[in-house]
């Protein structure tokens, strides 16, 4: 059904209490023609005056769109707050990202008056973007300038109360935001109803933040894997379903492996422990990308792709840990176990577990972890770092895009480089543009030997010496950032018979000594179906642009595995 000049107009007036990004494009009307094509993908449902159609912290049911009535969409927090949002009529849509996967809703939508929609569960939504390209690319676009919104305006998802310093507050805020999650930050000393929760609950120091979610439920300084399963993050694999490949690692490798499988009709499954992009989605600016002359962020490139990555229909998984592979392969599929939880099980498995910053030998590191001693740097730490003199040490790519990030924000960026200069580990376009920056200063030849800290184990001190000569010295630093190379995630393929290197980093192709004599794939490991790309894949060349291309490659030689497995015995 058209939408009406009446129509036209409310909707126009109600884009009001949020700075919505380019509403014409956030809220487009369908035609007449439009809707028709949608038909078939979707069923009729009709909804009495006041009913809701989704609600709050529940599982969506897929995308409406409206044919007759109106949808008054709004906000509901678990602090009883209750705010309009928008006025949606005939010819419009409503969904959001979430849809794709049947995640919880945000936000509340409640019909006024008698509405009748056509209903597109989230596996016919996802057939329709991949089947109808152009009115899929409008509609694609749409449920993702509205999650941005929704993050922008901090509203849906849980409310995090505690001081804006607060550890825990921090590394939640983290974990949310690295995985594109809406939430809200309330500050006791400064919010009538945070105070009055917080009196409520007397909180130690140890339960900040308190995390309030949109059924009410009060969760004290939880795990990221509890605040995950209380927001209805984690979903997981479906009864006794075998995929056809399951990719361990959401980095640019694992999700380039989700979206060509997915997209080519492989079943996909996508296990991380912390959150989509990896170590690149941590980055503040990547400018050697091909196609960005701009450059664009880790966490922007790699959210489209976990957008594909859904679009196509793979099953991601996050946080979950993966505690082994077992290569036995009962019933022909490899099983691979996961902390908290049932054993996925699937044809071939994909390593792109990558590698994690390796923690330098300095004595009492740990007790600072999260409390001054960081391994990226997002938003969230360059908040804390404002106007402040801070620390990095490292000399690659990813210690350059944030030492100039950073400089944005702090005070003063010393950077610490262990070496005599920086040319053998990072790009010409970050040297110069570090030699630029007044704000950043190079200590080459240069080592941290001490830290130190107050009675609540946050950092406050850093010592350091140079490694020519036995001159010392020392800053008060509250924040240290440290890029100091990588060690492979492969502990988790300790006994299944995956050939690592010395360094632990996994061998493929002709490398591996089980494999020399025989025709395998490139990308192959010493167990045939078990494949590795990206970081964690000995020789590879530690670049996105890298990780990419062999997650594209890969699918290839899966399709190859997949289809030899499936042919009878002669």
């Amino acid at each position: 059904m058209a939408m009406g000049q009446d129509d036209t107009q409310r909707t126009d007036r109600d884009v009001r209490l949020m700075p919505f990004t380019r509403p014409e494009q956030t809220f487009p009307a369908l035609t007449p023609a439009e809707i028709e094509r949608i038909r078939h993908f979707g069923e009729i449902r009709t909804y009495a005056d006041g009913e809701l159609l989704f609600e709050t912290g529940k599982p969506g049911p897929g995308m409406f769109v409206v044919l007759k009535g109106h949808v008054a969409i709004s906000q509901r927090d678990g602090l009883g707050h209750v705010v309009p949002v928008i006025d949606q009529g005939p010819g419009q849509f409503l969904a959001e990202l979430s849809q794709l996967s049947g995640q919880p809703a945000l936000v509340d939508g409640r019909a006024e008056g008698e509405v009748e929609t056509l209903l597109l569960p989230p596996d016919r939504l996802r057939a329709l973007l991949v089947a109808e390209a152009d009115l899929g690319e409008r509609i694609m676009r749409a449920l993702i300038l509205r999650r941005v919104n929704l993050i922008q305006g901090g509203v849906g998802g849980p409310v995090l109360i505690g001081p804006s310093n607060s550890v825990g507050l921090v590394r939640l805020q983290g974990f949310l935001t690295r995985n594109g999650q809406p939430h809200h930050l309330l500050d006791p000393e400064r919010d009538t109803d945070a105070a009055e929760l917080i009196a409520r609950y007397s909180p130690k120091a140890e339960d900040w933040p308190l995390v309030v979610t949109a059924d009410g439920a009060v969760l004290r300084n939880p795990s990221e894997t509890a605040l995950a399963r209380a927001i209805g993050m984690i979903g997981g694999a479906k009864g006794d379903r075998i995929y056809d490949v399951a990719v361990v690692g959401c980095g640019p490798a694992g999700l380039a492996t989700a979206v060509y499988a997915a997209s080519e009709g492989l079943s996909v499954a996508v296990l991380d422990t912390r959150a989509f992009g990896g170590q690149a989605g941590a980055s503040a600016r990547i400018e050697n990308y091909l196609g960005f002359p701009t450059g664009i962020s880790g966490q922007a490139l790699t959210a489209r792709a976990f957008t594909q990555a859904q679009k196509f229909g793979a099953d991601i998984m996050i946080p979950v840990t993966v505690k082994s592979l077992d290569c036995a392969r009962k019933d022909g599929a490899f099983s691979v176990a996961l902390e908290g939880s049932d054993p996925l099980r699937s044809r071939a498995v994909v390593v792109a577990s990558g590698a994690r910053y390796r923690r330098p030998d300095i004595a009492n590191l740990d007790k600072f972890e999260g409390r001054g001693v960081w391994y990226w740097a997002s938003p969230v730490e360059a908040r804390l770092c404002a106007g402040e003199e801070v620390a990095l040490v490292g000399a690659g790519n990813s210690a350059g895009q944030a030492a100039v990030f950073l400089s944005g924000h702090a005070k003063k960026v010393l950077m610490i480089i262990r070496g005599g200069g920086l040319g053998a580990s990072m790009s010409r376009y970050l040297i110069e543009r570090i030699e630029a920056t007044p704000n950043i200063e190079l200590m080459f030849n240069t080592e941290i030997t001490a830290l130190e800290g107050d009675e609540a184990s946050l950092l406050r001190r850093i010592r350091w010496k140079s490694r020519l000569s036995d001159d010392e010295d020392s800053a008060d630093i509250r924040n240290l950032f440290l890029f100091v190379g990588a060690d492979p995630a492969t502990s988790w393929l300790d006994g299944c018979g995956v050939t690592l290197d010395r360094g632990g980093f996994v061998v493929t192709g002709a490398q591996s000594e089980q494999n020399q004599g025989k025709l395998v794939a490139p990308l192959e490991t010493s167990v045939p179906g078990v494949y590795a790309v990206g970081d964690v894949r000995s020789g590879s060349v530690k670049r996105v642009g890298g990780a990419i291309g062999e997650g594209a490659q890969v699918v290839a030689s899966l399709h190859g595995y997949l289809g030899d497995a499936a042919k009878p015995a002669l």
